[in-house]
């Protein structure tokens, strides 16, 4: 046999597996120990004008297990014709992801090491085929490593709870299991991990609090959240599996004959003469305390949880957030130390677990230049208004512009009209009245769909029982209704809003923790009920939190319309408590001179006041030149040349592969398109934004090839259709060619199925010749 002749999965199943399990091989077990291709990301969604599709997912050629869940090394393959170590760099950057210890790289002749517990001595090595180490070696190297002992190797390599179903964690929650159980198994009683909204913390705080619980290294845990529907959730959902040794503690009551016990921390917090509550439980009474969102309230000194935290000092106390907290007054590192692991939204995106989004910018004039009264104007209901410059400081707290409230609902309606008028929004607004006041604007703006179920839009904010009802129908995907929240802060942190696809800011945001938990009310994935992305409409100037360097996640793209503008760039996809109320007097009379005074004004005309569209590039960084100045920097990198080009291009064996890629990288062709012209195919766009080439329309080429009746060897029918293949051309572009279901499609339908169209040229390969033929022939002149 020649190896040099062998492919890459050719010398993984004729070496590789047989060197890892076969007869004579290291012992690994196929079926538990050993996955090959391995996908471990989901390729990040990429939103490109109207196309939306995922990129690349990452992917190992090994992935080894000590035991499910546990994984210990990678490996890379390559054919023969590299050298052994040749995926080495590939094989380091998976493990590096992955938190793996032991790295290889292959080519059928030997493995290369590189141990990445080494700290001195030989940290690579090259191993013959026949010498790969076992699951036991490679075990006992890495705990020699870590100095565990046999009682602590015994806690982490304690079973995760496994029901028999195909769910499994992924990688980074694997991370932060692990990473912990180790931990606490050290004997590490604070920690702290950050993992962005959206990124499953409830289920990975489950798999860590049911393996150290059946370790039997704690057994009695405390479980803390901040919201009533997030205690409910847990029970229910994620935690359901402790069953009968699991309570929740509820009408301040302890039982103290259960293990697991779930709390909203204003349980067991209050009033003076309450909050003591949990005093009821002896101070060594739990092992394990673990804080849901604990930058809401463990990171302060003198916070309620922070009390419940000290009181049960000798606990392992575990802190999770998507957004830690750290300012001079407030740390979480301070209390917990340094995250023990970190993934972020950024990360999230770019893995293909969390949706990216877009971002509409309107700014409204009397937002942006302010707004005086005229001297001795008065309100509607009649209070003289003092005389003074007014803004967004004032709007919706002690001034309410009531066609500013108006302007706001229409313009979210325009949106969803445009879109997808039952995709679910949130509203947040300024306060809970606010919020009211959003509701009858969202109301008055869809009468139609209002009037067909009155539960469209509902307010739903903390002193609101009806709307609080509703949550639960808003956040399930298979409830129609509500569609349209309108909240303050009710449902900023911890609603898991799967399929909410339109997050409105008409509030200032002026803590980031608080921005970073609205928008993660967004990021999401659903790809059953078609949720990939999301958008952001602010109108508040929220949105330059993205600019902050704490951020860390940028929005695809960012569109400011003008006041004649849609509220939507025209390439777009069709696809605690709240707020106080500031103070309100029932009349003009009722108000002390140190009152503070909310006027209500239903006359001050409001409208849209910019217009700009910016949009980001492959990195994620905001594009600030001209789209076709950016558009030609990004093709020159990839092309120098038009004949470099044309060369890739007439070698493509399908053209829209050449043109997907562009997408990829960063190329904006259908924004392009909407600026230098949309009867330009995607070649011309690119020969001439790139490299001057005068172009010509989709139109304009079809002609010339239907001039040189090039198809007369074809039968009539044959003929027929490669002319109507061309109108579609001339319609909609390459793509509709060479997709095979256009031939499902009228007029192509009328002569046949897809099967009798093909044989109408004596065969697929035949008519995908033809089809080639044509695309020469269209292409055939540069420009």
């Amino acid at each position: 046999m020649n190896k040099k002749t062998l492919s890459e999965t050719d010398i993984r199943s004729k070496f590789i597996t047989p060197a890892l399990c076969g007869e004579g091989g290291a012992g690994w077990d196929l079926m538990t120990q050993i996955r090959e291709e391995a996908y471990f990301t989901k390729g990040r969604v990429i939103v490109r004008g109207k196309i939306v599709q995922r990129g690349e997912a990452k992917k190992a050629d090994y992935l080894l297990y000590y035991k499910p869940n546990l994984p210990i090394a990678v490996i890379e393959a390559k054919d023969n014709n590299h050298v052994v170590g040749a995926g080495m760099q590939q094989a380091l950057e998976y493990a590096e992801i992955l938190d793996v210890p032991f790295a290889y790289s292959c080519n059928g002749d030997a493995f290369l090491e590189h141990d990445r517990t080494a700290t001195s001595g030989t940290v690579t090595r090259e191993i013959a085929l026949d010498q790969f180490p076992s699951p036991e070696e490679l075990w006992s190297r890495l705990c020699a490593a870590k100095g565990l002992t046999p009682p602590q190797v015994a806690i982490t390599t304690q079973d995760y709870y496994y029901d028999g179903s195909n769910k499994s964690p992924r990688y980074y929650q694997l991370i932060a299991i692990n990473r912990t159980v180790e931990a606490i198994a050290r004997g590490e009683d604070r920690i702290l991990l950050v993992m962005a909204t959206g990124t499953g913390k409830t289920y990975t705080a489950f798999q860590i609090i049911w393996r150290l619980w059946k370790a039997g290294t704690k057994k009695r845990i405390l479980f803390l959240v901040d919201r009533n529907i997030l205690a409910d959730q847990t029970k229910t959902n994620d935690f359901k599996p402790f069953g009968a040794a699991m309570t929740k503690i509820m009408n301040r009551t302890v039982d103290k004959a259960f293990e697991i016990y779930l709390c909203l921390y204003q349980a067991v917090t209050g009033t003076e003469e309450d909050k003591n509550i949990y005093k009821q439980f002896s101070p060594d009474f739990f092992d394990l305390i673990v804080v849901d969102e604990c930058h809401r309230g463990s990171a302060a000194d003198d916070a309620t949880w922070r009390q419940v935290l000290e009181y049960f000092s000798s606990a392992a106390q575990i802190g999770l957030t998507a957004t830690p907290k750290e300012t001079k007054e407030v740390s979480n590192i301070e209390y917990f130390g340094e995250p023990i692991y970190t993934y972020s939204l950024r990360q999230g995106i770019s893995d293909g677990f969390l949706a990216p989004y877009k971002v509409v910018r309107i700014g409204l004039d009397k937002d942006m230049l302010g707004w005086r009264p005229e001297l001795g104007q008065v309100d509607k209901y009649g209070q003289l208004i003092e005389d003074r410059e007014y803004n967004l400081k004032d709007y919706d707290r002690n001034l309410v512009l009531e066609k500013r409230t108006d302007l706001v609902a229409a313009k979210v309606t325009q949106f969803l009209r445009s879109t997808n008028r039952f995709a679910k929004t949130i509203i947040f607004c300024e306060t809970t009245d606010h919020a009211d006041r959003m509701r009858q604007a969202m109301v008055n703006a869809n009468p139609d769909l209002a009037a067909a179920n009155s539960k469209y839009v509902m307010r739903i904010t903390g002193d609101d029982d009806e709307g609080k009802a509703q949550l639960d129908n808003f956040i399930d995907p298979e409830a129609t209704y509500p569609v349209v929240a309108c909240t303050s802060r009710l449902m900023s942190t911890g609603v898991d809003a799967q399929t909410c696809q339109l997050i409105v800011l008409d509030k200032r945001i002026g803590s980031m923790t608080e921005f970073k938990q609205i928008i993660g009310r967004g990021t999401r994935i659903n790809e059953d009920y078609g949720k990939l992305f999301f958008t952001i409409m602010d109108f508040r100037g929220a949105t330059t939190h993205f600019a902050d360097p704490t951020f860390d996640g940028e929005p695809v793209q960012i569109y400011e319309p003008g006041p004649d503008d849609p509220p939507m760039p025209p390439i777009e996809p069709t696809p605690g408590g709240d707020s106080p109320e500031p103070p309100f007097p029932p009349d003009p009379g009722g108000e002390g001179p140190d009152r503070p005074r909310r006027y209500v004004v239903n006359n001050v005309p409001v409208s849209v006041a910019v217009e700009r569209v910016q949009y980001l590039d492959e990195n994620g960084r905001l594009i600030t030149e001209s789209l076709t100045n950016y558009t030609r920097k990004t093709l020159r990198t990839s092309y120098a040349t038009l004949n470099d080009f044309l060369t890739v291009w007439n070698d493509a064996e399908k053209k829209q592969a050449v043109i997907e890629e562009l997408v990829v990288k960063g190329v904006f062709l259908d924004e392009l398109a909407e600026q230098v012209g949309r009867d330009y195919d995607a070649f011309d766009l690119i020969c001439h934004v790139a490299f001057d080439a005068p172009p010509l329309t989709r139109k304009e080429r079809a002609d010339k090839v239907k001039k040189r009746d090039l198809f007369g060897k074809y039968g009539d029918q044959a003929r027929a259709v490669l002319d109507a293949l061309l109108q579609k051309y001339s319609d909609s572009g390459i793509a509709s060619v060479e997709s095979l279901e256009i031939l499902k499609v009228d007029p192509l339908r009328t002569y046949g199925t897809p099967t009798e169209i093909i044989n109408l040229f004596g065969g697929k390969s035949t008519y995908l010749a033809a089809i080639r033929e044509l695309e020469t022939a269209l292409y055939q002149e540069a420009a």
